[in-house]
């Protein structure tokens, strides 16, 4: 029932997802929307991040990057939507998002790899997102930063030492006028 519920969650942004493409460009906007709804509604629920908010996120994740693959759009502006939205959401409920910054970055590196997308281009993106929204809720920005480009990049490395070594250049360095740091060490993934 949770996999059949969370599918329709998935198609449904998708569409939304290829309609503000293909209507307005605004795919920040719409992922912000709805990856906020699910977290929000997933922690009043679950009153913490249980099993099923997380999933729920991981299939907003997939649907909102299947609707840009699908309809053009940028793996970047994909990328900082979901993460402005986990840490939107997870604000609106008073709920610390810092652990779901992380490992909603991974998810999002893997599902644009798996999409054969721009794991760079989502990476940063993702990095911007979960600074915008720490500045928002008045968390560090430097912490949520790190905290998103490790994500990706462990997530990265699991895929392939390419994929880590690409996706931890594109968030070395100063990103929407932070400091980044990767907490390192990663193992390389499969070659």
């Amino acid at each position: 029932m949770q996999t059949r519920q969370n599918k329709g969650i998935s198609d449904t942004i998708k569409g939304e997802i290829i309609g503000a493409i293909k209507g307005t460009g605004t795919v920040v906007n719409v992922a912000v929307s709805a990856v906020s709804a699910v977290v929000t509604n997933g922690l009043r629920n679950a009153g913490k991040i249980g099993t099923s908010a997380v999933s729920a996120v991981f299939e907003v994740v997939q649907g909102t990057l299947r609707g840009v693959k699908e309809s053009g759009g940028d793996f970047g502006d994909a990328g900082k939507g979901i993460l402005l939205g986990v840490i939107r959401g997870a604000g609106q409920v008073g709920v610390q998002a810092l652990d779901m910054i992380a490992s909603t970055a991974g998810h999002v590196v893997k599902a644009t790899a798996e999409l054969a997308g721009d794991v760079g281009a989502a990476a940063k993106g993702a990095v911007e997102g979960a600074v915008d929204g720490a500045k928002e809720i008045g968390m560090s920005v430097e912490e949520a930063a790190s905290e998103a480009a490790t994500g990706a990049v462990k997530a990265a490395y699991e895929i392939s030492s390419e994929t880590g070594t690409k996706v931890r250049d594109a968030v070395t360095g100063t990103i929407a006028g932070v400091k980044v740091v990767v907490k390192e060490p990663f193992k390389a993934g499969k070659k």
